[in-house]
């Protein structure tokens, strides 16, 4: 099968969308796929050559407005050659907009199917375009809707997902399949070698946490909640690995409470570094509300880490209170989330408990079985949409309609989301 990925973010980048991609690209590799991932361009370190050769660039605006995005060019796609060439079977678009819409071209083009994953809750990210407003996260939630209604058949990374984005009017085919890990490689991670690079001796108690240092993460929270803990726990580190625009109020918080010397900001890792680091922990904690699958968290379950978080959505298919960790109520305050901490700190049994049964849960979120899952829901989209392509086929004009028709639903698509965002905030303003 020729499997075309297009997508906004992609390594070098950090991120749970490029790690998905990426994951899934290497799996249907290993299983002799043809993947062409199209993405931006983006500043960082080369990948590898092997890596790179699946990755067709398209110029991009770096750092659209402060953030550590990049947008790509909208012509961009037009002009490749090697795109152009590629026979796609399947066209896989990650994002409802920008090379989402691109999809929806390349695929009319090529009579292919279009397959969505609908990796994120966009209204939560709507802090990054310029003109913040109650309108615009309503235009995110419509846009993002009749984008998946577009596509023959829509990923959601977690049954929480699959059930809001159902709420919310998708009435494609929707397939829930979570982004695979390695858990062999988190498992396996040199925890001493990680621990002795940052100084850290092997009775400290280290909390932890991976992931983009952003705004929609929570990290507030987080970082009031654990520097509660540490500063009432001797011999604690609180060890954060990652980078973003919120770094610097993760320092301040430690910095308030007079636990400064107890943070360990550690950067950006990826691959073997990143499983060291997680095998460096004790514990994992994890605040964020806008997860649509736990990713982050069932690497650290692979690690043999127990889990404290919020009860929100793609967390709570990965942690169970009392089993494998603890979560909170999404309204509970900093000190209860310290406290259970705390709990983890004194009783040492009960973490091990936990991690067992964690190591455990994170075998369900293997990156193979991931793959198969979703291999097989493009089987089913595939012979599901093979007669209307049979007929395109043969008709001279019908890629040609089919063409027009995208043209006319993508421009229709974005008239109806800012018509019914406009509406619904007039209706609320009203109440």
């Amino acid at each position: 099968m020729n499997i075309c990925m297009m997508t906004n973010t992609y390594l070098p980048h950090v991120g749970g969308v490029a790690r998905s991609v990426s994951t899934f690209a290497e799996e249907y590799q290993n299983r002799r796929h043809k993947v062409l991932v199209v993405a931006p361009e983006f500043e960082g370190k080369p990948l590898p050559k092997r890596a790179e050769s699946i990755v067709e660039r398209v110029p991009a605006i770096q750092k659209f407005n402060g953030s550590d995005f990049s947008v790509r060019l909208p012509i961009a796609t037009v002009l490749s050659p090697r795109l152009d060439a590629f026979a796609a079977d399947i066209v896989h678009a990650h994002h409802p907009f920008l090379l989402g819409d691109t999809a929806l071209r390349i695929a009319a083009s090529k009579n292919s199917p279009v397959i969505f994953t609908h990796h994120t809750r966009y209204e939560d990210y709507i802090h990054y375009v310029p003109f913040n407003s109650p309108a615009l996260r309503e235009f995110a939630i419509n846009l993002s809707t009749q984008f998946a209604n577009l596509c023959d058949g829509v990923i959601a990374p977690s049954e929480s997902i699959a059930q809001l984005i159902k709420s919310r009017g998708v009435e494609v085919p929707i397939q829930v399949v979570p982004t695979g890990i390695d858990v062999k490689a988190f498992a396996n991670g040199n925890r001493d070698r990680f621990r002795k690079k940052f100084g850290l001796d092997d009775d400290v108690f280290v909390v932890g946490h991976v992931g983009r240092l952003a705004p929609e993460k929570n990290l507030e929270y987080l970082a009031e909640a654990v520097a509660l803990f540490v500063k009432g726990a001797p011999n604690t580190r609180f060890l954060v690995v990652g980078g973003g625009p919120s770094e610097e109020l993760v320092k301040q918080i430690f910095e308030k409470h007079g636990v400064s010397e107890k943070l360990i900001m550690a950067g950006k890792h990826t691959g073997p570094s990143l499983c060291a680091a997680y095998r460096a922990m004790d514990v994992f904690a994890f605040s964020s509300k806008s997860e649509t699958q736990g990713m982050v968290v069932a690497e650290a379950m692979a690690a043999g880490l127990p889990v404290v978080a919020l009860d929100a959505s793609g967390i709570r298919e990965v942690v169970k209170h009392n089993k494998n960790g603890y979560l909170l109520p999404e309204s509970a305050p900093e000190t209860r989330f310290a406290a259970y901490l705390d709990r983890l700190y004194k009783n040492r049994e009960r973490c091990e408990a936990f991690a067992e049964r964690a190591r455990a849960t994170a075998e369900l979120f293997s990156r193979g079985h991931c793959a198969d899952q979703a291999l097989d829901f493009y089987g089913e989209i595939l012979r599901a949409t093979r007669r209307d392509r049979l007929i395109n086929g043969l008709n001279p004009w019908g890629t040609l309609l089919e063409r027009l028709s995208v043209e006319w639903n993508l421009l229709a698509e974005k008239a109806q989301a800012v018509v019914q965002a406009v509406a619904t905030v007039s209706e609320q303003k009203a109440s």
